[in-house]
């Protein structure tokens, strides 16, 4: 019949030509040197990010972004920079979640983190790392500086914790030694939970 164009039974089985489509689509550039060198696309991959559970999605976007701004093309965007180098920072089984969008359904810089992090951000971690910070507990003899230290970066580590900066401060301020409690008062003249919000996180960071 017309329609079976004379392929024999073996041709169904095999697979036809092979054809790449990007799931990310970066804007077009104007630029006539957009080309990235390859000692560029070596650096984005000598730190992949591989998806387990022990990495932290976010610590992996702001070491990108950091090394993007470093990238300088005459009359190239940094959208176009990240979304071009942003597929050679993943590795192990991280680019499988590349593969399983449809082609080109990422065009935009903020598309991507938020793909990337509803994949490797899940809402179990979202509550455990908020838990963490509900149940911050300096160690013993720990410094105000160290314990400060370590509270904000539980924050970082979940930056979409919903928490308002007084609810913050009363979790960090419980979580104090009473030597530690004492060390912020006295540093501040008085007790610092007599400060409103906006007042007493720059005070913080001051005493520290």
């Amino acid at each position: 019949m017309a329609e079976y164009n004379n392929r024999t039974l073996r041709d169904y089985g095999a697979p036809g030509a092979f054809s790449l489509t990007s799931w990310i689509s970066p804007p077009t550039s104007q630029a006539n040197d957009s080309e990235f060198k390859p000692a560029l696309i070596q650096l984005v991959s000598s730190q992949p990010f591989h998806g387990l559970a022990s990495e932290c999605p976010q610590d992996h976007l702001w070491q990108f972004i950091d090394l993007c701004m470093t990238v300088n093309h005459n009359e190239v965007s940094q959208d176009y920079i990240r979304l071009s180098l942003f597929k050679f920072s993943l590795g192990g089984e991280a680019p499988k979640w590349l593969a399983n969008l449809s082609p080109n359904s990422l065009t935009t810089w903020e598309q991507v983190t938020k793909a990337f992090l509803v994949r490797f951000y899940p809402l179990s971690k979202t509550a455990k790392m908020r838990y963490k910070n509900m149940k911050f507990k300096d160690q013993k003899d720990e410094s105000l500086y160290d314990a400060w230290e370590c509270f904000k970066a539980l924050l970082r580590a979940c930056p979409h914790h919903i928490m308002e900066n007084w609810l913050q401060l009363h979790f960090f301020y419980n979580a104090l030694s009473k030597q530690n409690k004492m060390t912020l008062d006295a540093g501040e003249g008085g007790p610092i939970m007599l400060k409103d919000p906006t007042t007493a996180l720059p005070t913080i960071e001051s005493v520290v």
